[in-house]
């Protein structure tokens, strides 16, 4: 069985309260459960996480490295700003996929600049919610064809 991590950054414990125009009103709690669904059916053992501190996000992904299949990575504002969150997913011999809920280069400037898109395979955004599906399929797709 796949084992893929899903890593998710700061502000995104708010999903539903927050800037619903670029996050829509379904919760981090709604996604889970249909990440866990959608694994359960394609038969993948996934793990979901949520923090707003960046060291044990990097933590996060350290300690998946011997473990896990593939990483899909929505870091929110880190995504722009944290080196350390990078050079943590250099580290990654697995797939890794970077994720975000909006399209980010329809947003402020300083989004459009992504410090994991160097260190990723892939980057999906802009979709919602229906990304991390998206992510999860993908990723799944790639995992067949690397083994085959």
């Amino acid at each position: 069985m796949k084992k893929i991590i899903i890593l998710n950054g700061p502000n995104l414990n708010l999903l539903g309260e927050r800037e619903k125009n670029h996050y829509g009103s379904f919760t981090l709690n709604d996604i889970e459960k249909n990440c866990k669904e959608f694994a359960k059916k394609n038969n993948l053992n996934i793990s979901f996480h949520q923090s707003n501190i960046e060291g044990e996000i990097v933590e996060k992904i350290q300690n998946s490295r011997n473990d896990q299949n593939g990483l899909i990575i929505n870091a929110g504002g880190y995504t722009h700003t944290s080196v350390a969150i990078h050079d943590a997913l250099k580290i990654i011999k697995f797939p890794i996929i970077e994720l975000h809920i909006s399209n980010i280069y329809n947003r402020e400037d300083f989004r459009h600049k992504s410090l994991i898109s160097k260190v990723a395979n892939g980057v999906i955004c802009g979709f919602g919610a229906n990304g991390y599906i998206m992510a999860l399929e993908a990723m799944n797709k790639y995992l067949e064809n690397e083994n085959r």
